[in-house]
């Protein structure tokens, strides 16, 4: 693979325009060599004697007293190889940039690399601005975050031995503060609650270590002063994310007293290890941005000397070296100090245990997978095919069974097609998603390594497929078979072992079929169902949008409620249509998934102040209006017209609004004076007519759902649960189509923030009034 390529494959996408522009200067470099060969230009190294003085003399007259020049001591003594020089220029406010003066501008073709020379300062500039400023930032968050462990440590003492003295322990280890240096970890592991006797040996063979070091111990400040009165100054924060806080938040402050309890240590262990791993992560981005960056200037420079046969890639790189960006070690320190601190105190001593943690390994790809989905398609097309043999066979569509079986049985079994066309249509938007460098883990989430990837959801949409279609023709088999008439209950009853088998699966608690994200989907459906008292993540709402367009899904389960419970499953009949109740919870069914966004959008309103996001619960609030009155005017035996005009005009209002916010908020589509017209200034995608298929192929699937108003059933002479059917699925694949764009343009945000890592919030808060430099 080409360096160009790799580049941009390993960098931090969030961070991306803050890379050196390696494709522009490789264009340059282009332009150069093109210059060369068309003009057939002499040697470079073939200067008159009247450019050389004149060069030198502008050159010494072009520079102050306050630069500082970087050249290599080679070309000190053959001062007539020089090509460039490479000063740092002190700006009044204390800033620096790194302009290069090239020597040989007298040469014909000497303006393209004057350009190349320009534009290469000008990158290099900005990458460390860029990195100086993230630098000062986490050396911000180690302080925060070394307090935030003297607190943690002094708390753990505390609760081990709520008597305990200030005069009994006096120090206990400072964490991984700027201001300190590496931590030794302990070669014996301990318990991770810290107990008194741990923390005093520890001190003394610090103390020890001192001696024998004859004071050299002294200078490493390994320990700093940090007493359990640190425990008067501080509070904990009361994270206003789930039920309780919530409603204690209301009632009392954000902040509350400690009570040093068991459970407050172990609540306040967990944020402060979400925290840690959070900052870990960040320091290794920023030394792979270092990395990758210094790599490119040495290749761009190495590709220079190539293509103009001059030497000035020693003399740049030494001044890539001597820089702030070269010779800074503050991440690699910080990274040391994290390691030593975390395997201490949350590993118990063990620092590959730790690094684990810290670095959790990539999941590797197994072919097993690929064979397997591959197996389970295969099954899953011949199943289609003999289902659809056996109603040939069978004549169905055409009997007098058919309506029997369109409206009992048909409808068990597309509930599990709905989930494997929704799971499919995210199998894709993965595979798309990672084609186009798009960061959806760290959008969603997810922690490292436990996401699933697009070979997974396809091995599980093809197994849920298998199941689905084997329990089809085990039931039409069951049927046609004179032996197995005797057993007819049962096979009524198949689609409903179905149904709790999948359900089984879902919630199983061993650690198998990917308990970690079905439980990650669990714990965000949870919190959709609690809106109001949980705080709103972009997992819970996009997990909300997604319920969205699942409404016949849910009218599914409760059909199976209705057909087992009250209806003659025996006999294959109900009469669920007939009851006001079913009827009105098929309402409420439907519109639960849009009440639940727009709860979701109120509770976002009260927290960020944000008008958009009340703009945002009207759209759902007219959608609900909608499906409410088509439902209404679908249960009509005799088609009222006043209600015919309510649910039409509702649902045209919906689906202009909903289409609306669709193309321009949610995809920031639409934009007019953008550089790309009528689109953004931004686009992952390299065709532009992909995003105007994109619109025109969602506002059709937007109108789809009007065909119960205007009555296109009639139309296409198709059984009305086969429409609903269709209707169903052509919005799953509509959803499907939207989760792309919407992801792509919230990755678009991010990189536009350089939003790289997320804010985890920490479990203490010091008091200002108190000692506040521990």
């Amino acid at each position: 693979m080409k360096f160009g390529k790799e580049f941009e494959a390993q960098m931090v996408q969030e961070w991306q325009e803050a890379y050196v522009d390696y494709s522009n200067l490789k264009s340059i470099l282009k332009d150069i060599l093109r210059f060369k060969q068309l003009n057939n230009a002499p040697s470079p190294m073939a200067a008159t004697v009247k450019g050389k003085l004149k060069r030198n003399a502008s050159l010494y007259r072009a520079f102050s007293g306050l630069t500082s020049r970087f050249r290599p001591d080679s070309t000190l003594k053959n001062n007539e190889d020089e090509v460039i020089l490479v000063s740092a220029v002190q700006e009044g406010d204390g800033e620096g940039d790194y302009q290069t003066m090239f020597l040989r501008s007298n040469e014909e073709g000497a303006e393209h690399e004057l350009v190349f020379f320009r534009r290469l300062d000008d990158e290099f500039n900005k990458v460390i601005k860029f990195y100086k400023k993230n630098v000062a930032e986490v050396i911000v968050e180690a302080d925060e975050l070394s307090k935030q462990m003297n607190a943690l440590i002094a708390l753990r003492i505390k609760v081990d031995n709520p008597v305990i003295g200030q005069n009994d322990v006096n120090l206990v280890p400072n964490g991984f503060s700027s201001n300190s240096s590496s931590i030794d970890h302990p070669t014996n592991g301990g318990n991770q609650a810290w107990s008194v006797i741990n923390v005093i040996k520890e001190e003394q063979k610090e103390e020890d270590n001192d001696g024998i070091n004859g004071g050299e111990g002294n200078k490493k400040e390994g320990f700093k002063a940090a007493p359990l009165e640190v425990l008067d100054h501080v509070k904990i924060n009361v994270e206003v994310g789930t039920p309780l806080s919530t409603l204690k938040a209301v009632i009392r402050s954000s902040k509350s007293d400690l009570s040093f309890s068991r459970k407050e240590l172990r609540t306040a262990e967990e944020k402060i290890t979400r925290a840690i791993v959070e900052f870990y992560r960040k320091l290794r981005l920023l030394k792979s941005y270092c990395f990758l960056n210094q790599l490119a200037f040495s290749k761009i420079m190495k590709k220079y000397d190539k293509t103009s046969s001059r030497n000035a890639s020693k003399a740049y790189l030494q001044m890539v070296d001597k820089s702030y960006f070269g010779s800074s070690d503050e991440v690699t320190t910080l990274m040391e100090r994290v390691e030593d601190t975390y395997a201490k105190h949350f590993a118990n001593g063990n620092r590959r245990k730790g690094m684990k943690k810290l670095r959790p390994q990539a999941k590797r790809e197994r072919h097993r997978i690929t064979f397997l989905y591959g197996l389970f398609s295969g099954c899953s097309i011949a199943l289609i095919v003999a289902i659809i043999l056996n109603l040939h066979a069978r004549a169905l569509l055409k009997s007098v069974e058919r309506d029997q079986y369109m409206v009992n049985i048909f409808p068990l079994y597309s509930l599990f097609g709905y989930i494997a066309l929704h799971m499919l249509m995210y199998a894709g938007n993965i595979y798309f998603w990672k084609r186009y460098r798009i960061n959806f883990p760290f959008i969603f989430g997810f922690k490292q390594g436990t996401e699933l990837g697009y070979r997974q959801l396809l091995l599980l949409t093809s197994g849920l497929s298998l199941l689905t279609l084997a329990a089809v023709i085990s039931h039409l088999d069951i049927e046609i078979d004179p032996r197995t008439q005797t057993f007819r209950t049962l096979t009524e009853l198949i689609p409903l072992f179905l149904l709790i088998l999948v359900v089984s699966i879902a919630f199983c608690p061993f650690n198998i079929i990917y308990r970690s994200s079905r439980f990650f989907l669990i714990r965000c459906a949870f919190r959709c169902v609690c809106a109001p008292l949980y705080k709103v993540t972009l997992p819970d709402f996009f997990l909300a949008d997604q319920f969205t367009s699942q409404v016949q899904a849910f009218r599914s389960l409760e059909f199976y409620i209705c057909y087992y419970v009250w209806g003659n499953f025996r006999e294959r009949s109900n009469k669920c249509e007939d009851s006001e109740v079913y009827r009105v919870f098929y309402i409420v069914v439907a519109i639960v998934p849009y009440w639940l966004r727009f709860i979701q959008c109120l509770r976002r309103l009260l927290e960020e102040k944000d008008a958009a996001h009340g703009v945002n619960g009207l759209k759902y609030l007219s959608t609900i209006a909608a499906v409410a009155l088509r439902t209404i005017y679908q249960f009509q035996k005799q088609k009222a017209t006043t209600w015919l005009v309510l649910a039409a005009a509702t649902s045209g209002m919906a689906t202009i609004f909903n289409t609306y916010w669709d193309i321009v908020i949610d995809w920031g589509l639409l934009r007019r004076k953008s550089s790309n017209p009528w689109l953004r200034d931004k686009l992952v995608l390299p065709h532009k007519v992909v995003y105007f298929l994109a619109m025109a192929l969602n506002c059709v699937l937007r109108l789809v759902w009007m065909q119960q108003v205007l009555g296109i059933q009639t139309v296409l002479f198709l059984h009305g649960t086969a429409l609903t059917a269709v209707v169903a699925s052509l919005e799953i694949i509509r959803r499907g189509i939207w989760n792309f764009f919407r992801l792509e343009n919230e990755h678009l945000n991010n990189v536009g923030k350089y939003r790289a890592s997320k804010s985890v919030p920490l479990p203490f808060c010091y008091d200002h009034n108190g000692d506040n430099s521990m």
